[in-house]
């Protein structure tokens, strides 16, 4: 007997294993409702929907999107939230946002939900960045960045107020009339 090679065919029809591919999702937030922010929101969900599609190892698992909210809580941001449960019950491996900003504006809520999301293996990519949350940037630079973005966010709510203070100690404050009515300037 000799040497003979003996080559093992698939059966007809049997599926060649294919690399699975990753589940996706994105977030975007604006944190205004007003007229100008919807043009960049829908933009932002536009934007995402193909940025996914064009890469041959992604799936979309959804876009999640906040309009006229806040990135200083987390808790007030409903698809957000769902975007976590989404990622606890495994339905998404990759997130994508547009920068640290739009994820949060809290650097304690930031940090806790980055790391809780690495814990399950979860990936965050910060576009604008250019950080990927499992990569080897690190801790350091997210914080630091983040950092920024919460003293951002108090330095506009600060000087907001201000403002406000400073128009009624001059008397130049006016309240906008009701939605319905108009100002008649006599009262």
């Amino acid at each position: 007997m000799g040497n003979k090679k003996v080559d093992i065919l698939p059966a007809k029809g049997e599926m060649v294993k294919q690399e699975k591919r990753k589940r996706v999702a994105a977030y975007c937030r604006v944190s205004t409702s007003m007229a100008e922010q919807e043009g960049s929101f829908e933009t932002q969900k536009q934007y995402y929907e193909s940025y996914i599609g064009r890469n041959p190892g992604w799936e979309l698992a959804g876009i999640y999107a906040d309009k006229g909210i806040s990135g200083t809580h987390m808790k007030n941001r409903p698809a957000f939230q769902q975007m976590i449960s989404d990622c606890k019950n495994e339905k998404i491996e990759i997130v994508v946002t547009k920068s640290i900003s739009r994820f949060s504006r809290n650097t304690v809520e930031f940090i806790e939900t980055i790391r809780m999301l690495g814990s399950l293996g979860i990936a965050v990519y910060f576009e604008k960045e250019n950080i990927n949350t499992l990569s080897t940037a690190g801790e350091m630079m997210l914080t630091v960045l983040s950092s920024v973005e919460q003293a951002e966010a108090e330095a506009v709510s600060s000087n907001l107020k201000w403002g406000i203070r400073r128009r009624f100690e001059t008397g130049t404050f006016q309240q906008p009339a009701a939605l319905g009515y108009e100002y008649d300037g006599t009262g």
